[in-house]
This record gives structure tokens, sequence and C-alpha cells, in this order.
């Protein structure tokens, strides 16, 4: 169903979370989420989906080169991992005392901080 008035996409990923990646070339490990890209569905993760970029000698860099450096996922590969059990965990949505919205462990049930 669409979303009437922020068109921004919900997702159950937020930067600085730390995830496990359940699918692909990287398939089992965990990082950090630097960023999330909610218009493509895409996060970019510290460490994981590393490729190699060719840089023309610019100013800033006149030598140029071969840079390392991650590339996005799909949010759909990426698992949150619960911080208290250090496991990978589906999330779901519910509202605390004052009504805000939180994210929580569907394995444990523990409200997720962030």
């Amino acid at each position: 169903m669409e979303r009437k008035f922020n068109k921004q996409q919900k997702l159950h990923i937020k930067t600085g979370d730390t995830v496990k990646v359940i699918a692909g070339d990287d398939k089992g490990k965990t990082g950090k989420v630097l960023s999330v890209d909610t218009k493509n569905s895409r996060a970019i993760v510290e460490g994981i989906n590393m490729i190699t970029k060719h840089v023309k000698p610019t100013a800033a860099k006149p030598q140029g080169g071969i840079e390392k450096k991650e590339a996005a996922l799909h949010i759909s590969n990426l698992m949150l991992v619960d911080p208290k059990t250090g496991e990978a965990t589906r999330t779901g949505r519910k509202a605390d005392e004052s009504g805000k919205l939180v994210r929580y462990s569907k394995k444990t049930g523990e409200v997720i901080n962030g």
C-alpha cells in the first residue's frame, strides 16, 4: 500500500546498525551500516561488497591509482543483528509507552535502540 504523505520508504535498517549479510558473495559476514539509500532500497556496509575503482589523477590525488571501496547492497540481503544476543533477527514495529513507533527483535521481543 502506498503511503499518503511521506513517500519515503520505511526500512528495517538504519545508519549505524550492525547487520549480517544473508545472500550474495559476502554471505555470513557482519558489518556496520555506513549509509542507507531509501530511494533505491540499498545500503553501504563497512568492509562488505568491496569493489576496485580506477581513479584518474586529479589535483587532490596527482598519483591517481586503484582504490578499494564498499559498494551498495540491496536491503533484502541484510538482516539486523540483535545487540543483546549478537544473532541475526527479524524486526517489527510497535508503539512504546509514549506512543512512538520503535523497532523490536522478533526473536527476543526486546526493543532495539537506534
